[in-house]
């Protein structure tokens, strides 16, 4: 294996540039002799020869909608081709990933990426991971060798591919990214913040940290049926995760070692983050756990001018360390900046708050994390799901589980410090004290979970554990106050109003309840419009101003619909009450739709009304507008920021965002230049899968499995997308036949 070089200089330096790597591997590809090959090439011609060797033992069949059927001799061999087939469906995707992962954006995007990078860089250390990689156990250092030579075969025989930063990808990397939420821990460390703090000066917040009053949602939808509630005596599965759009690539990876398994793929990953294999699926939402924690340390400098900080009644001295980061001038070429930056046993000091330096500390177990990433997908049962559980290295997803057995489960992060409940974790607690401190780990046994309850179901929205199962849910009485910060949210009465709706579901009809139109929130909070209106005085203007778009609320069943007037005046309405009330309800530590139901004013609703009505009018002519023509679905570029374009095709999305409790998510809004709105967000892959003799699934995947406009496959599912008709899945190979648009080897 070649060395790993740290810089993209040095590496165009050893490879001759990434057209050379290009050319050699063509040639090597096609048997050309080694004298049609450059000077680079032949010098890496042995990873070359290894490459091939392992493309031959790869099958990718593209089934009629692109998506890769990967099947590989060994597991090695099945991630070769796995991660080969994702960088041929959208390598960008899987390069910005990484230049995220490995605190390297600023290579590419400039130095305005570099408090990013830092942030990245205070708890990844590329020289850690490369140790981790170097004692990983054997098997799993086999598939990172195999993901890294996928990728380099990828870009060998792609000389059309230009990577901004990453010519050569090496195992340890793989590391870095070893969970597939849709946004990890560190994401949590505010980056002005952390600039004000290692750049010594202040920095304006972010619209990310002034929590805008329309912040979505972040998290998704899953549920498990038992058979006992199905019309056809097999457990179900419902797959919906929210995330940016386009976020994973959907894929079946099958190995002559056990592997078969089928769903989303984080892009870059090797492992199914969202799927079922033929026994088992599990589907993960973003959880309310409080697992991670800051730490306000005091620190003392002494004459020498070292710092150490209080402990207990010893003085420990502070971590020092020298990161030096990368990044792209405006004229193209390469500049470093050094930061100086301390931690202590708590974990690094992010900001400064009140005269204390703040600690983070969160899970970093990057080699247990991948192999519970990628064993979770081998399991065929419960028993076998839980005991790989037992890496303890999942920390920020809920699962929803089902398997060919009938059971069932509802699961919380495994990995969750044990802590002192006396303290509010939710809030920097005081370093110095030693009982603060976590107490390792809780045991699996202890976490809020339900599993094959009597009740006959199991969901999470992103909302509280104590309801996953009904009556059957764990008691939050019996857990510290840590396990939840989240509390309930609108998706969670809706969810558990879909599954007591019937004992007798069918995939037909769980798919039904996944778009299940019913808006709770406006369901709840109209009512109270509707009589503050009719409380109004017969004199006052308003009450014939506003008299029509009362009465076209007052006729309403709070169901979405892409025909609803109605949906676009609630939506509009929503957000115009919303605004205000964001702020006064976190400080009254609320739920802003608790808050809205209970303690807006009657002028404060009617205010709302008035200013919906009027910007409905000036946006789109009339406050009497369907909501398909505002709400809308576009895809006009790969990029992973896309413009908009109302002059452009576009399609009608009749499901809302998912603040309003609908169950099928869709986050849009007027982008610049547009008076429609357009989602980047909300339902991105989704699945409902029927545990029978034969696994049985039905699937969608937003715009489609290719991020090349010119493919087919680009945007060939946006008509199933938005109106939620799930696609049959080709799990057999006799599910595949007369549905195959190519089968081949990798590099062919």
């Amino acid at each position: 294996m070649s060395r790993p070089q740290d810089g993209g200089l040095s590496r165009r330096r050893v490879l001759g540039g990434a057209a050379g790597l290009a050319a050699g591997a063509a040639a090597a590809a096609v048997g050309l002799p080694p004298g049609d090959m450059s000077a680079a090439s032949r010098r890496i011609s042995p990873d070359l020869a290894r490459w091939r060797r392992q493309a031959a033992h790869v099958t990718i069949t593209r089934d009629d909608w692109g998506i890769p059927h990967v099947v590989g001799e060994s597991d090695a061999d099945a991630v070769f081709g796995m991660i080969y087939a994702q960088a041929e469906d959208d390598f960008n995707r899987i390069e910005t990933n990484y230049l995220i992962s490995l605190g390297r954006l600023a290579e590419a995007e400039g130095e305005s990426a570099i408090w990013q990078d830092l942030r990245r860089r205070l708890f990844v250390d590329p020289e850690a991971l490369k140790r981790d990689h170097a004692k990983s156990p054997a098997w799993l250092r086999r598939l990172m060798q195999a993901w890294a030579d996928g990728l380099n075969w990828y870009l060998a025989t792609h000389p059309q591919a230009h990577p901004r930063v990453i010519k050569r990808f090496e195992p340890w990397m793989a590391l870095s990214f070893s969970e597939g939420s849709i946004g990890d821990d560190i994401e949590r460390v505010p980056l002005t913040r952390l600039e004000a703090f290692y750049g010594n000066r202040p920095a304006a917040r972010t619209d990310e940290e002034r929590e805008p009053p329309f912040r979505e949602p972040r998290g998704s939808n899953g549920m498990a049926i038992a058979p006992g509630y199905t019309r056809d005596g097999h457990a179900l599965l419902l797959i919906n995760p929210h995330t940016s759009l386009f976020f994973r690539s959907e894929q079946q990876v099958t190995s002559g070692e056990g592997l078969n398994v089928y769903g989303a793929a984080t892009w870059g990953q090797f492992f199914v983050y969202q799927g079922f294999n033929a026994d088992a699926g599990w589907m993960h939402t973003s959880s309310g756990l409080d697992n991670v924690d800051e730490f306000a340390e005091t620190i003392v400098t002494g004459a020498d001018g070292r710092r150490s900080y209080r402990y207990g009644d010893a003085l420990r001295p502070v971590k020092t360390e020298t990161i030096t980061l990368s990044y792209r001038t405006a004229d193209g070429r390469r500049a470093h900046r050094d930061f100086t930056t301390f931690a202590t046993h708590h974990g690094p000091i992010v900001r400064e708050a009140d005269g204390r330096w703040i600690a983070f500390a969160l899970m970093n177990r990057p080699v247990e994390a991948l192999q519970q990433s990628f064993l979770r997908t081998k399991a065929r049962d419960y028993a076998g799901f839980a005991e790989v559980a037992g890496f303890k290295a999942n920390s920020s997803n809920n699962t929803l589980f089902a398997d060919s057995k009938g059971e069932i489960a509802f699961l919380m992060p495994q990995f969750v410090p044990v802590r002192t409940d006396r303290f509010d974790y939710r809030e920097p607690v005081d370093g110095s004290d030693p009982a603060t401190g976590w107490r390792g780990l809780h045991d699996l046994r202890s976490l809020p979970q339900a599993v094959n309850p009597n009740n006959g179901w199991v969901f999470n929205t992103n909302n509280w554990p104590w309801t996953a199962a009904g009556p059957d849910s764990p008691k939050a009485a019996g857990y510290p106050r840590y396990f939840d910060q989240a509390g309930e949210n609108p998706r969670g009465p809706q969810a558990i109003r879909v599954l007591n709706a019937r004992s007798d579901f069918t995939p037909q009809t769980l798919i039904a309840a996944a778009f299940d139109p019913h808006l709770t929130a406006f369901a709840r909070l109209v009512p109270g419009l509707i009589a503050a209106w009719d409380r109004l005085p017969g004199d006052d203007r308003r009450k014939t101003r506003l008299a029509g778009p009362i009465r076209l609320l007052r006729g309403w069943d709070c169901r979405w619909g892409a025909d609803s007037t109605a949906t676009s005046l609630a939506v509009f309405w929503g957000e115009a009450l919303w605004a205000p009330s964001a702020q006064p309800a976190k400080d009254a530590g609320l739920p802003v739709w608790d808050y809205l139901a209970d303690h807006t004013a009657d002028a404060q609703r009617l205010a709302a009304l008035e200013a919906a009505t009027e910007r409905l009018t000036r946006d789109f002519g009339s406050w009497q507008v369907p909501w398909g023509e505002i709400n809308r679905f576009q895809r006009n570029d790969g990029a992973i920021v896309q413009k908009f374009d109302d002059a452009k095709p576009s399609i009608p999305v009749p499901f809302t965002s998912a603040r309003w409790g609908s169950l099928a998510s869709f986050v849009a809004e007027p982008r610049p230049g547009t008076k429609r709105w357009y989602g980047t967000g909300g339902n991105s892959f989704v699945a409902v899968v029927e545990f029978g003799p034969k696994v049985r699934a039905w699937a969608v995947t937003a715009g489609g499995a290719s991020g090349h406009p010119r493919s087919p496959h680009f945007d060939d599912q946006a008509e199933r997308y938005a109106s939620g008709d799930l696609r049959p899945v080709y799990f057999y190979p006799d599910d595949l036949k007369g549905h195959i648009e190519r089968s081949y080897r990798p590099g062919d």
